[in-house]
């Protein structure tokens, strides 16, 4: 893809599932790569076998919830390659739970990773992009960011967050500066590990193993929003597996 290469992309979360398959995918196609991750041995992992398959990526250790953590971040992508033209903002947790379990403190992370990551991650990229007046955010949801069920409350809640500040962001940066939603459904990634209850995570897990998508799906999807002519934004894109009908 011509428009994805040479172009300098930042990752969240890019230490395992979408992130890494979004960085390998990316990478494939000449972008280069910046991973970020708390988990450094994974990034390092997935930095090598990007080298080793031709491709250009670094990495820095990454905690989405510190604001000062995801400048540098971006200050870190700067440094190691003069510029930035895509963020993506990936990363985030789905630790699932009844309301009446008053799981306050995953009630909190949900929204620390989820949205707080997602506006540090603007906040610190966007000053670059409006700088030079072009760049992109590719923002990371779920479907769960236009349903609810039991169980999903608190995380769609931070997902629906997710979509409107997208939304919005769109319409308030300058028409150089591009603003895609790209929505998994059900994909293989690590997210059900997050769920505390043993019994609701044995069931996600088990949903997960019968009808999922492989994480390229959804880094096909942000290369397909990040190739496109400068003068075209995909706005949304919402990615299930084809069985997947009730939510």
């Amino acid at each position: 893809m011509e428009n994805v290469k040479g172009k300098v992309v930042a990752i969240t979360g890019a230490s395992s599932g979408i992130g890494e398959a979004i960085a390998k995918h990316l990478a494939a196609q000449g972008a280069k790569v910046v991973l970020g991750a708390r988990r450094m041995d994974h990034l390092k992992e997935i930095s090598e076998s990007i080298h080793a398959h031709g491709g250009t990526a670094v990495y820095q250790e990454l905690d989405v919830t510190d604001s000062s953590s995801v400048k540098s971040f971006v200050a870190f992508a700067l440094e190691q390659f003069g510029q930035l033209d895509v963020f993506v903002n990936n990363a985030g947790v789905m630790p699932l739970s009844m309301m009446n379990q008053y799981k306050l403190e995953e009630w909190h992370r949900m929204v620390d990773v989820n949205i707080k990551g997602v506006l540090h991650g603007i906040a610190a990229a966007l000053p670059v992009f409006e700088e030079k007046d072009n760049g992109q955010f590719v923002n990371i949801t779920s479907v769960g960011d236009r349903w609810v069920g039991p169980t999903s409350t608190v995380y769609s809640a931070t997902k629906f967050a997710v979509r409107a500040i997208s939304d919005g962001l769109r319409q308030e940066v300058s028409r150089n500066i591009r603003v895609a939603l790209v929505a998994p459904g059900a994909t293989e990634s690590e997210l059900a590990n997050t769920i505390s209850d043993p019994e609701l995570k044995k069931m996600a897990i088990e949903m997960f193993r019968k009808e999922t998508i492989p994480a390229d799906a959804i880094a096909r999807a942000v290369a397909f929003a990040i190739a496109q002519p400068a003068d075209v934004d995909v706005n949304e894109l919402v990615v299930r597996p084809t069985a997947q009908k009730a939510f």
